[in-house]
């Protein structure tokens, strides 16, 4: 029976013994025995013998003699250490002291067919450096098997990746509908506070405070925690799967060195800023007429350094685990908090009531993912030394070099937004309120387009710390275009429905027509700089994947931050806010060409012609989708009407012109959409 060969169970037994492991067998998951001859098939198969006694035919190896009875042996094989017998065992899952019976039959002679029979094999005497080679020499221990799959993953090879792809798909699902819902919530609470308290100068006074919460979040949450934290994190997850490391577990070692000590500088950073909050509100708004109900407010926000530390340092935890369900949740609980205190206590405390609510909202963050974070967090093992070498490690991943680029990085991009509120204080009253509610609005776009990026830098961190730099390309390369869709598309939709968003969302009690006109007008200016805005969030997170952040975004920041000041004032001074606004969208743009140039010649070589022209495609399908939805919207007398029908005539006319001028980034979008539906019916 040519080709045929017998299962395991019911070949002869000195035949399996002979050969250890049979032509075809497979292990239980599945994969083939690695060392088993493989069968021949076809017409060179020699013919099995009839009966109980029939055996596979095998390849034998290079030099050897089969297909005759009469075939003569090859001489022995190399004597071999005890060591590599094991490592054999090891790969091949047979039982240690195999190895060299198994080469003494097989590996370096050849197996007549004869001998391949129902009887007891003739006794071979193996070399002598073999048979007295120690047979117990343990194997190296293999990666675990979680470990192992994920390290196949990241390489995008093997079964894994697609299921990656698929856990990936669901966490940025997840983080979208979270995100969308803070959002939500958080345009609630914009209008809560437009309502109750308007666009006034008290208005201002409290915006001058939340000045603070507002830098501690890109600091704390967003930009510097997450971009320190998380690729540290991800290095202690490393350590753990390979388990390697001495004494306790190293994510347990590396939050014990950190998290104690930032909350110890969080506090006394918050008590500071507590007690000079007169000095601090004249320093950022040295016109503002109101300065003892912002300093009011901002003893309340300063709360919010040490809320918001904590919050971000379990936030990138959480995402370092592949957790992404509670991080995202933080900002549903923040602003419910705003909007809860806000409304009960307006009528005690006036507009100190939104302010108290931040703090509260603060407090909310860290609650909502202790729990998470808790679970996570390792127990102490049966080892209660602490390696030296780990909390060394720790402490290094996070220390002063570490921060400083990344801090830096972080208070430039927020200095921009001091900035506007600066040159704005000397504005007439409202000013900085309709900045304030046009730049909330129209970064919507930008945040949802960011929530990729958000899943993803976990993965892009370990693939650099792992060395697979073709993973982390592929990776970054579609972010960027997955992102500049979302807020191109967003983009086009603000601008040409703008009066009636503004109108939907907070015309009503205290904010008036006037004012929707004015927050339309200067949001539509900063819609200008949102592709910018998220080119930045998306191209800096890889310069900070590495071991040691560069000065790079600092520097490229600190260009950006340098054209919005030269521009702004002078632009201030002759339209007002939308100079300011313009100024901003100038200079967040320039960052973001800088960034993307050293993307591709310093970190990771992503083809940046290639990326820059896809935006620019896409850039040209925004415009055009802009004047189309401002026509289609300027048709309908009520705001709902036009809102709904630029939602219509914007993204049909977004896609129609993408693909006229060959935006490369459309077709692959609707190609892993539809793979996307397909696989999960």
């Amino acid at each position: 029976m040519s080709g045929d060969r017998l299962p395991p169970s019911e070949r002869p037994v000195s035949a399996r013994h002979m050969a250890g492991a049979a032509p075809g067998d497979r292990r239980p998951d599945g994969a083939p025995v690695p060392g088993t001859p493989r069968p021949v098939t076809g017409p060179d198969a020699p013919a099995a013998r009839g009966g109980d006694d029939r055996a596979a035919a095998t390849v034998h190896p290079p030099g050897s003699v089969s297909g005759t009875a009469a075939a003569p042996r090859t001489a022995p094989a190399a004597p071999s250490s005890g060591a590599e017998d094991a490592r054999q065992n090891a790969r091949q899952d047979l039982p240690a002291g195999t190895g060299a019976d198994r080469r003494a039959h097989q590996g370096g002679r050849e197996v007549p067919p004869e001998a391949i029979a129902p009887v007891a094999p003739p006794p071979v005497t193996p070399p002598p450096a073999a048979a007295a080679a120690p047979t117990t020499a343990a194997a190296p221990e293999p990666l675990p098997a979680g470990a192992e799959r994920e390290r196949r993953a990241l390489r995008g090879g093997g079964e894994e990746a697609p299921l990656l792809g698929r856990f990936l798909a669901r966490a940025a699902a997840v983080t979208a509908a979270l995100t969308a819902a803070g959002s939500l919530c958080g345009l609630l609470r914009d209008q809560a506070i437009a309502q109750l308290f308007g666009a006034d100068a008290a208005t201002d006074a409290f915006l001058v405070a939340w000045t603070v919460p507002e830098l501690a979040s890109t600091l704390l949450i967003e930009d510097a925690m997450a971009l320190v934290l998380v690729p540290a994190f991800s290095v202690a997850l490393a350590r753990r799967a390979a388990g390697g490391a001495e004494g306790d577990d190293p994510v347990r070692t590396l939050v014990g060195a950190t998290l104690p000590r930032m909350a110890l500088w969080l506090a006394g950073a918050a008590g500071l800023l507590a007690l000079a909050a007169p000095q601090v509100v004249r320093v950022l708004a040295p016109g503002l007429a109101d300065v003892s109900t912002a300093a009011a407010c901002l003893r309340l926000t300063a709360l919010t350094v040490l809320f918001f530390g904590v919050a971000g340092y379990f936030s990138a935890a959480l995402r370092a685990h592949r957790h992404f369900v509670a991080p995202a949740a933080i900002y549903v609980a923040y602003n419910c908090g705003i909007i809860g205190v806000t409304v009960a206590g307006h009528g005690l405390w006036g507009v100190r009531a939104a302010a108290l609510g931040v703090a509260a909202g603060g407090a909310l963050m860290v609650l909502v993912q202790l729990p998470s974070f808790l679970r996570r967090l390792p127990g102490r093992g049966p080892r209660a030394v602490r390696a030296p070498h780990c909390r060394a490690g720790a402490l290094t991943a996070v220390g002063l070099g570490a921060l400083a680029p990344v801090v830096t990085f972080a208070v430039s991009r927020q200095a921009q937004v001091l900035f506007e509120r600066f040159v704005a204080s000397s504005l007439p009253a409202g000013a900085i309120s309709h900045l304030n509610y046009a730049q909330k609005v129209a970064q919507l776009p930008m945040v949802l387009s960011l929530m990729v990026c958000t899943v993803t830098f976990p993965v892009v961190a370990r693939a650099m710390a792992d060395g697979a730099a073709e993973v982390a390309r592929r990776r970054v390369e579609r972010d960027l275009a997955l992102a500049g869709i979302v807020v191109l598309l967003g983009a086009a939709y603000v601008v040409a429905c703008a009066p009636q968003i503004i109108g939907l969302l907070f015309q009503r009690g205290a904010f008036d027509a006037r004012d929707t006109a004015a927050t339309a007008a200067v949001m539509r200016v900063y819609t200008c700089g949102l592709l910018g805005h998220s080119m930045v969030g998306a191209l800096v997170r890889p310069f900070f994947s590495g071991g040691r952040p560069p000065w790079y975004p600092a520097a490229s920041m600190g260009v950006g931050l340098a054209v919005t000041a030269g521009a702004g004032v002078p632009a201030a001074g002759l339209w007002g806010v939308y100079g300011i606004a313009a100024a901003n969208a100038l200079g967040i743009t320039t960052t973001a060409a800088l960034l993307l140039r050293g993307l591709g010649a310093r970190v990771v070589a992503i083809d940046v012609p290639r990326v820059a022209g896809g935006l620019l495609r896409l850039l040209l399908a925004a415009g055009a989708a802009a004047a189309a939805g401002w026509a289609a919207a300027g048709l309908c007398a009520a705001p709902l009407a036009g809102a709904a029908l630029g939602g219509v005539v914007v993204p049909v006319a977004f896609v129609c012109v993408g693909l006229l001028v060959g935006a490369p980034e459309l077709p692959q979008l609707f190609t892993t959409v539809k793979r996307r539906i397909t696989h999960a019916r």
